[in-house]
């Protein structure tokens, strides 16, 4: 974990409700896909975790959904606001363990984690399929950021508006995969658990107070004892995970 101050590049917005900010600074602590960073809010007690999408030389990109306060106030904050940040939080996936064929399968703000991890596979030679899952066409963002890698990328809507129809479950029994790395809600979480044949990575989300293991209170129990979502997580491997215990 690192502290520093970031400056805004960009806020700007890709869908209706989901804002992609870039943060200028010192990334040194950001070494693994699917690690969070924890941002300081004025007038605000908690800070607010997000996902990191992205990771260049001095600077992050964010990708998150307005859902409240917190995420309203960044929604508004102008190119040049200098913000307090937390970075190098969670453990991340390992990309080690993805075998020649993985398979990322995300969901509305659980895409975002997955483009970091996607750039790395596809660096390392792997033959990456992206399965991505919106509610409708106006949902729909970095569909196209994901296939400018190189990956196969498939678009999934629930109402059938672009892509194919359904969810992301319906459509795994079509594809051949190694490993499977997933982030999104708890319950496409469950869905995608019972149904991959491999091992996997699995990005939990948990209300977090101080997001970096100090307060225990995002603890969650598993086969080898409880687990802080913030500091151990909040990537789990598919065999350590008890789904009863989740919240």
């Amino acid at each position: 974990m690192k502290q520093g101050i970031f400056v805004i590049t960009e806020n700007m917005p890709l869908t209706h409700n989901i804002m992609r900010m870039r943060l200028s600074g010192d990334t040194s602590a950001c070494v693994k896909p699917g690690q969070f960073i924890n941002i300081k809010i004025e007038g605000l007690f908690l800070r607010r975790p997000i996902s990191v999408c992205e990771i260049n030389k001095d600077e992050i990109t964010i990708i998150y959904k307005v859902v409240g306060k917190g995420t309203e106030a960044m929604k508004n904050m102008p190119i040049g606001t200098k913000l307090d940040v937390l970075t190098g939080l969670g453990n991340g996936y390992d990309i080690n363990r993805a075998g020649d064929r993985p398979l990322l399968i995300g969901a509305g703000v659980g895409v975002p984690p997955l483009y970091q991890l996607a750039k790395e596979l596809v660096r390392t030679g792997k033959s990456v399929t992206v399965l991505l899952g919106f509610h409708s066409k106006d949902d729909v963002f970095y569909a196209h950021e994901f296939a400018a890698l190189g990956a196969n990328t498939i678009v999934v809507t629930s109402d059938g508006s672009v892509g194919k129809k359904g969810r992301v479950t319906d459509h795994m029994d079509d594809l051949s995969y190694t490993h499977v790395f997933v982030c999104g809600p708890e319950a496409m979480l469950k869905s995608i658990y019972d149904k991959s044949t491999t091992s996997g990575q699995f990005s939990f989300e948990e209300r977090m107070g101080c997001g970096f293991g100090a307060c225990m209170g995002c603890s969650c129990k598993t086969i080898t004892g409880y687990k802080r979502i913030c500091k151990d997580g909040p990537v789990l491997a598919k065999e350590e995970i008890l789904w009863q215990t989740q919240k």
